[in-house]
């Protein structure tokens, strides 16, 4: 069914050129909602995010924001209400999967941020900035049950859009010529395979994924962030929100990675299907059985969850270009990574603050859009090459290596002076160390006169 109309869903849809641009966001996840904040924080008025999803759910399972993107989400606003649902980092802990710890660090304020690292449920995040964009961008700026499906580029580098959605039982299809195009639609992002095409899916390590979410009493899982394991399977444990209730149980987040076993299906067959499967919680309790940790069970955490999902563990090929005329690349559409470091979400907030400076600092929008690109694509790609060789997680593999049965005092195994050599080229790498985040945000935008 063809829908020529401009505005075939009634949302009103902005076209054409104007004193400010419309800019379209595909996706509707982390980077997409931060971005539109942030360009109509930088004066751009006419911002629309369409979403695959039929509605905006407080779906997913926990992650973890680094003070840098907790300090951009602070000057958009948004802090009081994320913490509302949010806990504050304060200390994580790598241990061998014998039960000796291997490193202990402060996080957040206790290691010298003048923001937090929080800990939140993917879906509260969500449903803070969904709500704020509809509030400061008004309820048409949001269109759910819309997916971006195919991108043209026009001669004067603006994309034509190919556009799909479902109302119920009724299908429809039109195209859209906004002025900018900004792809945040994920690691399977349409937006990315119309301008990289033959690209195929992404790859496959060869790891498998389990996540879920369980609620505890507090004194169950303790208050710090743990990462266990060995040099082939670990687990990550945290509590991700405050106490409630008189049972004071917190909601806590867990993920097991290991390596798929030979029975199981061929990558190829895994990408096609499979991509987000429920899986049993008990069935993984056999991989994880005896693990305890200064008194946090694993076992018993994944006892308590009510469902687990199986996920292959993939990312992306760093791209030598996101931009093509007037569309981009922010979030994981741009530099999906593996989860071995927590920066996925923060990179896309940062991404997204990033490039609204970059359009409000530059007239030419294209110009603007190649700086942002200059800007983000160098630092995410480091970081997306550091997850592939394990990011700060190789602490464990390295006391694995040397002491596999296990060890008395860590600094027999491992000096302390290595240990930090580890995580402080982790920090440096995404420039999240205190001293370069708590310069504040460089993305701040002095308003020019007629932009809003």
């Amino acid at each position: 069914m063809s829908l020529p109309n401009p505005d075939p869903y009634g949302q009103g849809f902005p076209s054409g050129y104007g004193q400010s641009p419309h800019v379209m966001i595909a996706g509707g996840g982390v980077a997409g909602l931060t971005a539109a904040l942030a360009l109509h924080a930088a004066g751009f008025e006419r911002v629309t995010v369409v979403e695959a999803a039929p509605a905006i759910r407080p779906v997913g399972a926990g992650l973890d924001l680094m003070p840098e993107a907790v300090r951009e989400l602070d000057a958009l606003g948004l802090l009081d209400a994320l913490e509302a649902g949010a806990l504050r980092t304060r200390e994580l802990r790598y241990y061998h999967r014998t039960g000796g710890l291997i490193s202990r660090e402060p996080r957040g304020l206790g290691a010298g941020y003048r923001w937090p690292q929080l800990s939140v449920h993917r879906g509260h995040l969500q449903q803070v900035l969904a709500g704020a964009v509809r509030a400061r961008l008004g309820p048409a700026a949001l269109v759910t049950g819309v997916r971006v499906s195919g991108v043209e580029l026009l001669p004067d580098g603006r994309p034509r859009l190919r556009l799909e959605h479902r109302d119920g039982a009724v299908r429809g299809r039109a195209s859209l010529e906004p002025d900018v195009l900004v792809g945040a639609d994920g690691i399977r992002s349409a937006v990315r395979a119309a301008l990289h095409p033959g690209e195929g899916g992404p790859p496959w390590n060869g790891m498998l994924a389990w996540r879920g979410v369980s609620r505890m009493p507090a004194r169950a899982v303790g208050a710090f962030t743990l990462i266990a394991g060995d040099d082939r399977q670990k687990a990550v444990v945290y509590p991700m929100g405050r106490p409630t209730g008189q049972t004071r149980e917190v909601l806590v987040n867990w993920a097991l990675t290991r390596p798929a076993e030979p029975t199981r299906a061929t990558p190829e067959e895994r990408l096609r299907g499979d991509w987000n499967r429920p899986v049993p919680a008990a069935a993984l309790l056999p991989y994880c059985a005896g693990w305890e940790f200064d008194g946090v069970s694993v076992p018993d955490v994944l006892s308590a969850a009510d469902s687990a999902y199986e996920y292959p563990m993939v990312d992306r090929e760093p791209l030598d270009r996101w931009t093509h005329g007037r569309t981009t690349l922010i979030g994981d559409a741009a530099h999906a990574m593996y989860p071995t470091g927590p920066h996925g979400a923060t990179q896309s907030i940062v991404d997204a603050r990033a490039l609204a400076h970059a359009l409000a600092g530059h007239p030419d929008i294209a110009e603007g859009l190649a700086a942002y690109e200059r800007e983000r694509r160098p630092v995410t790609t480091t970081l997306q090459r550091a997850g592939r060789e394990r990011g700060p997680e190789a602490v464990i593999d390295l006391a694995h290596a040397r002491a596999p049965q296990g060890f008395a005092d860590i600094h027999e195994v491992v000096p302390a002076e290595e240990l930090a050599a580890v995580a402080g080229r982790y920090a440096a790498t995404g420039a999240s160390d205190p001293a370069t985040v708590n310069q504040g945000s460089p993305y701040e935008v002095q308003l020019r006169a007629g932009r809003r």
